[in-house]
C-alpha cells in the first residue's frame, strides 16, 4: 500500500522547486506568513535540511569548499537528510493534519542529481521508491525563470554555496529536467512564471494553494 494512503487527506504537503535564484524560499515564506493568518496548522521546512541532523548535512553539501564532492556522495547525503526529515518532520506533521511547506523535494534530486550532475534517473528512482515509499506532495509549485537571469541575482548575494557557483550550462539543464518532470506529472505542478513583480507571483501561488485547500480567496 502506498504510504501516501495512510496519511489522512487533511494534511497537505505543498512543495516549491526551482532553480537557484528562482525566488522559491521568498515565496514559500510569504505564503506561510498568508496562510498563518488564518490560524492554521503549518509546518515550514526545507531540504536539505529541516532537522538537526539535515541541516548539519546541508552544511557539508553546499560548503563551497567541497569541490571534490563525486555526484554519487552527494546524492547519497541528500537522500540521508531527506531520510531524517521524512521520519522526524513531515509525516509526523501529516498524520497531525497540519500543512506542510517544503522548500524542495524528490523533483530537486531528479533535477539536479539526475540531470545536473547526470546520474541515471532509474537509479534515482529505485532509490526514492525503496526508501520513501512513493511519498509525494499534493501540489508543487515550480518557481520558473531563465536560468541566465537567475544567475543575475544570485551574483549579488554576498557570498556562493557550491550549488549556486556552477556555470550556466549546469543550471540550464537542471531547468530542462524540472520541465520534463511536469510533462510526467501535470496534475501535480503548477508553473510559476517568476520573471514578474514579487506581489504578482505571490497571488497567483496563494490562489492556487487556496483552490487546493478548497478556501475561497478573499
Amino acid at each position: 500500500m502506498e504510504l501516501r494512503s495512510l496519511i489522512k487527506r487533511n494534511g497537505f504537503f505543498i512543495t516549491f522547486e526551482g532553480v537557484e535564484g528562482s525566488g522559491k524560499s521568498k515565496h514559500i515564506h510569504q505564503l506561510y506568513e498568508e496562510l498563518q493568518k488564518d490560524g492554521r496548522s503549518l509546518v515550514l521546512t526545507r531540504e536539505p535540511g529541516g532537522t538537526r541532523i539535515g541541516e548539519k548535512i546541508r552544511d557539508l553539501i553546499l560548503d563551497p569548499e567541497q569541490v571534490e564532492m563525486d555526484p554519487a556522495a552527494e546524492l547519497l547525503l541528500y537522500l540521508a537528510a531527506r531520510a531524517q526529515h521524512i521520519h522526524e518532520k513531515i509525516l509526523p506533521a501529516l498524520k497531525e493534519n497540519k500543512i506542510v511547506l517544503c522548500d524542495r523535494f524528490h523533483d530537486s534530486t531528479y533535477a539536479y542529481q539526475g540531470g545536473g550532475r547526470g546520474l541515471d534517473i532509474k537509479v534515482i528512482e529505485s532509490m526514492v521508491q525503496i526508501l520513501f515509499h512513493q511519498l509525494k506532495p499534493d501540489i508543487t509549485f515550480l518557481l520558473d525563470i531563465e536560468p541566465k537571469l537567475a544567475l543575475d541575482r544570485i551574483q549579488k548575494r554576498e557570498s556562493l554555496n557550491r550549488i549556486d557557483a556552477e556555470g550556466l550550462a549546469f543550471h540550464e539543464t537542471v531547468r530542462s529536467n524540472y520541465l520534463t518532470l511536469v510533462n510526467q506529472d501535470p496534475n501535480r505542478f503548477r508553473i510559476i512564471d517568476t520573471n514578474r513583480e514579487f506581489s504578482e507571483v505571490h497571488e497567483n501561488i496563494l490562489n492556487e494553494t487556496l483552490l487546493l485547500l478548497k478556501v475561497p480567496s478573499s
